[in-house]
């Protein structure tokens, strides 16, 4: 996967399988269709991750992706969703307490029932596919911007880098990663889920998708937070008592902090809505939850040190888009 300095960048959030939204995105950036791959004279495309589950057109986003890569159009790093596929299609290790490395529950067949749906038909296509999310980076580190799917944890991605130089997983550290705990899983879940933290005195909170949990996705760049509300960063909000709630010393110090001086980070991953903006002057999602009728969102890079709110371009989707 190489970097073209001579190229300016132009970043793309999840997709989940909307092509139609991708290629009219695509259009809107100056790409065109050439020898069947879209390209742009001068810029380099880079997806965030999230290809696939939960849209329409699945196995037509992995095509057009896997082709810009493999011509030098555009790189793309691996989210959780490619994790998960890969999990879901690998045998657990021995001692693990588990059979895949993802567990067929019925959870997990409900988030990627889309993505086995349409390539039911086309066995040998998707084992090609699974064999490129070992491909996709976890990360990228291009100096003056960096890019991950959801969290960028300086500590855990020198740790990867000594084991992967290139950020590419092997089978080996995927099927580790099925026991709680180890290296692996912590890793891959803080850069492709990102952080979290516990409810307090045992609350849930049940999201818009339907499922309840006992924690909730949080901050990892605030610089001062004094309450649970300060650190919450998903859609779903927390209950009142649990927002109003004052957090710990303790807690305060175990957050994770992405400085105000580091280079440009690009995520994904957060389903966030509403007009497309700056996190902070360093920081950017380019997640608006394409596939609920979102905005499939990019960000045009050149060489600025701080983001600029007029470089945000997208896409609205309709109901349209996602038949």
């Amino acid at each position: 996967m190489q970097l073209d300095p001579s190229r300016g960048y132009d970043l793309i959030g999840d997709i989940h399988g909307c092509t139609a939204a991708l290629e009219q995105l695509l259009d809107r950036l100056g790409y065109r269709i050439h020898g069947g791959v879209w390209r742009h004279p001068r810029r380099q495309v880079v997806f965030l991750g999230d290809l696939v589950d939960r849209g329409p057109q699945i196995r037509e986003t992995l095509h057009l992706v896997r082709d810009m890569v493999a011509a030098g159009e555009a790189l793309c790093i691996m989210g959780n969703h490619e994790f998960n596929a890969l999990g879901w299609s690998t045998p657990a290790p021995p001692g693990s307490g588990r059979q895949f490395v993802r567990e067929h529950s019925a959870r997990h067949a409900r988030l990627n029932k889309q993505t086995l749906e349409q390539f039911a038909t086309y066995p040998a296509e998707w084992r090609a596919f699974l064999d490129w999310f070992y491909e996709l980076p976890l990360f990228i580190d291009a100096g003056h911007f960096r890019v991950v799917h959801a969290c960028w944890d300086a500590g855990l991605i020198e740790s990867l880098r000594a084991q992967f130089p290139d950020g590419c997983i092997d089978e080996h550290f995927l099927q580790a990663s099925a026991v709680p705990g180890s290296f692996a899983n912590t890793a891959l879940d803080r850069l492709l889920r990102g952080t979290d933290m516990r409810l307090p005195h045992g609350l849930t909170v049940t999201g818009g998708d339907g499922f309840t949990r006992a924690h909730f996705r949080t901050k990892f760049w605030e610089e001062d937070p004094q309450t649970y509300g300060d650190i919450v960063f998903q859609p779903d909000a927390l209950p009142e008592l649990a927002a109003q709630m004052p957090l710990s010393e303790v807690q305060k110090v175990e957050l994770l902090k992405y400085a105000a001086d580091e280079p440009l980070l690009f995520v994904g991953h957060y389903w966030r809505s509403g007009k497309p903006a700056p996190i902070r002057p360093n920081l950017a999602c380019l997640d608006y939850s394409a596939v609920l009728n979102g905005k499939l969102v990019a960000y045009r890079l050149d060489q600025e040190k701080r983001l600029d709110p007029g470089k945000f371009v997208w896409v609205e989707l309709s109901p349209e888009f996602l038949q």
